[in-house]
């Protein structure tokens, strides 16, 4: 019995297997989709789970367990059709858990939901739907009974961040701190405006929201006409600030070049996409959305740019120990690129506040 069967056998619901072939996308989680030899049966996606980056597989099911289960819900009270392709379903194990350990490696499997396409192109169109598709994924989660807990702790807290690049500033483990110091001050200057969400949230004046936290076009399923059929990769669904998910969307879509460009002249804020985004996101979520945070929304925008450029420039500083790089300056051309798409931000400041108070 070879790896696939062994794991496949422990999911009775799969019937018999015809096929098993890896599919591309993806990059923490080994993903495969099971084809199934029966016509009524339907396919299935099989994934090995990246415990080294979600070290608490249990906790990690139980959150999505939870999210799928309340959505599905949701969707059941609205009279929805065709929910099945709405909203993803993981397949129990003959134990009873939503996942099985080989004694290796953590798998899972899920329902595969057919005719569904998934989208890179960051187009205004696709925009508007990603931010309308995500504001009511958490609209819907708003009165989740049961607290989430935190899959990847302290992915979004930007204390959190900064304390990473002063212990890398002090202790210089590359010894690359003279080439970058006058950079490292440069957005060390601006640490204390962005660490207000925290500072807020101490003070009671923000609340957490169960968020996705890796919001992209290509974390949602289209049907062949364009329409979105429901939010994937729910793997870092957990308690956050619903600037995990406005933001983090621009910081990658608005930048009107790829985040490792070195030439930073082509780095700008794309304003249409921005304004794309806000548009379909506040439709969904201005229900839920307190003032405190729909006026912090713009610094949302600027905060996942400091954000990535603090995270990239204390990796540069330790000589590169946790992202992949192609080339010694990778991380260093990465800093650039984001600290400047920062700087770009910080200029569209009035844009976009007066953009959103429009939509208000």
């Amino acid at each position: 019995m070879n790896t696939f069967e062994h794991i496949l056998c422990q999911f009775p619901e799969i019937g018999t297997v015809k096929e098993v072939a890896p599919l591309t996308s993806g990059i923490i989680n080994q993903t495969y989709l099971v084809k199934t030899a029966e016509p009524a049966s339907p396919d299935y996606i099989l994934q090995r789970i990246n415990h080294q980056v979600f070290t608490d597989v249990p906790l990690l099911q139980h959150n999505i367990e939870l999210v799928t289960q309340h959505i599905r819900r949701k969707l059941e009270e609205r009279g929805e059709k065709d929910i099945d392709r709405k909203v993803l379903r993981f397949v129990p194990s003959a134990a009873g858990a939503t996942y099985f350990f080989d004694g290796e490696s953590y798998w899972r499997v899920s329902v595969f939901i057919p005719d569904s396409v998934t989208q890179d192109a960051v187009t205004p169109e696709s925009s508007y739907l990603v931010g309308l598709k995500f504001g009511e994924f958490e609209a819907m989660l708003a009165d989740l009974p049961e607290t989430l807990g935190e899959t990847i702790p302290d992915f979004h807290n930007m204390e959190f961040r900064l304390r990473q690049l002063n212990d890398a500033v002090a202790a210089d483990a590359a010894g690359r701190l003279h080439e970058v110091k006058s950079l490292v001050d440069d957005i060390l200057r601006d640490a204390e405006e962005m660490c207000c969400a925290e500072r807020l949230y101490r003070e009671g004046k923000l609340p957490k929201r169960v968020c996705h936290c890796d919001t992209k076009v290509s974390n949602m399923l289209f049907d062949k006409e364009g329409n979105v059929l429901c939010v994937i990769d729910l793997d870092t669904t957990m308690p956050s600030f619903v600037f995990s998910d406005f933001g983090d969307f621009l910081r990658s879509a608005a930048n009107t070049t790829r985040e490792d460009d070195p030439d930073i002249e082509k780095v700008s804020f794309n304003q249409t996409i921005f304004e794309a985004f806000a548009k379909g996101y506040i439709e969904s979520a201005k229900a839920f959305l307190t003032p405190c945070e729909t006026e912090l929304l713009p610094y949302a925008v600027a905060l996942f740019p400091y954000m990535q450029a603090v995270r990239f420039l204390t990796d540069y500083i330790n000589g590169d120990t946790y992202y992949r790089t192609d080339y010694p300056a990778h991380n260093l051309d990465r800093t650039r690129n984001q600290y400047k798409l920062y700087c770009e931000v910080q200029k569209a400041m009035p844009a976009m506040k007066q953009y959103i108070a429009s939509l208000l």
